[in-house]
């Protein structure tokens, strides 16, 4: 008989946050960056998008989560968190794909912020026209 994994990995990014997520076999308090998940992401948001992947496949209870997260805000840090709990439940188990996929979990968001052009001031913001 095949001895369980101690836990399952995932990395997930999302703007300019990167997230290295751990989901171990064992329910318990979710820790980012070594704080429990609901100190470090006050907003109801973020921590509902943290849960989103394991309330779409029924396995709330069943799992611990420690994440690393580096780089961005808050929002795209909770972002890389879901997408590494996803990856990480497709490590654990593969029959969880299509749950995931159905709900655009495992799809990294590929919108970034766009570079500042020359002659503007900013990516798109042009200086004020003057006609005369």
């Amino acid at each position: 008989m095949a001895k369980e994994r101690e836990y399952y990995y995932g990395v997930g990014r999302r703007k300019e946050s990167t997230a290295q997520v751990r989901i171990y076999p064992d329910g318990g308090q979710w820790m980012v960056n070594g704080v429990p998940a609901d100190e470090y992401f006050k907003r109801e948001v973020d921590l509902s998008t943290l849960r989103q992947p394991l309330q779409a496949t029924a396995t709330l209870d069943k799992f611990r989560v420690s994440a690393l997260v580096s780089g961005g805000g808050i929002s795209g840090q909770a972002g890389a968190v879901r997408l590494g709990i996803a990856r990480a439940l497709l490590a654990y188990d593969p029959n969880l794909r299509p749950p995931l996929r159905q709900r655009g979990l495992l799809t990294r968001d590929p919108r970034v912020k766009e570079r500042k052009k020359p002659g503007l001031k900013r990516a798109r913001k042009a200086p004020q026209y003057t006609k005369r």
